[in-house]
């Protein structure tokens, strides 16, 4: 059966909930992230990873929601099937992983953006990502339709992409609710039975 590697609160519950999405048999498997085992399944040691039986396990959230809308195609999780439709959606999925994504880096690992270890070192560099995590957010908040989606009106993996790192910022002094969009996506995923049964059946908190 396939697996699906997480943690709680992961970009990798996107894939959870795009995989519940399309009606796929998969067993979620909370992952050891420190151990020798998973790393056989990830040498990165990160989630999300998916093992559908192959050489070796699918990684990479964006790449994994892109296979997850292309092995579903009656799920209608992925792109317009048109050249410039196509072009939108991995658009819209490269700003998620290289720009979005990372934003969040220096709240989470300050200690990676400084050479000293003393806490208002590591606190000076949490206060100075907000700035870049209000850019993201702005311009998350620009891609959202009215209705709630992220890319051209109707659901796809954008949307649970853009959700669950978008909760991310829910005890920030700026959070997701100050977004008039991104609010509506909030509305529309937390209105729905699939994502709330995946948030609470991983741990992560509601």
């Amino acid at each position: 059966m396939t697996k699906l590697y997480y943690w709680p609160g992961t970009c990798a519950m996107a894939c959870w909930i795009a995989l519940d999405w399309a009606e796929a048999d998969f067993e979620p498997v909370k992952a050891d992230l420190s151990s020798e085992d998973y790393r056989r399944v990830n040498p990165l040691g990160m989630v999300p990873a998916l093992d559908i039986g192959g050489n070796r396990a699918m990684t990479q959230a964006d790449a994994i929601l892109g296979h997850i809308a292309e092995q579903y195609p009656a799920a209608r999780l992925g792109p317009v099937d048109d050249t410039q439709g196509r072009f939108e959606f991995a658009e819209t999925m490269a700003f998620l992983t290289g720009d979005f994504h990372p934003a969040f880096w220096p709240y989470f690992g300050p200690q990676r953006f400084t050479a000293d270890p003393s806490s208002d070192a590591t606190d000076q560099v949490r206060a100075a990502s907000y700035a870049r995590i209000d850019r993201v957010m702005t311009h998350l908040d620009g891609l959202v339709s009215a209705d709630g989606h992220v890319y051209r009106n109707h659901r796809t993996v954008a949307d649970c992409y853009a959700y669950v790192m978008a909760r991310w910022t829910d005890k920030f002094p700026k959070s997701w609710r100050d977004y008039d969009h991104i609010s509506r996506l909030f509305e529309m995923m937390e209105s729905d039975p699939i994502v709330e049964g995946a948030l609470r059946k991983s741990g992560t908190i509601i």
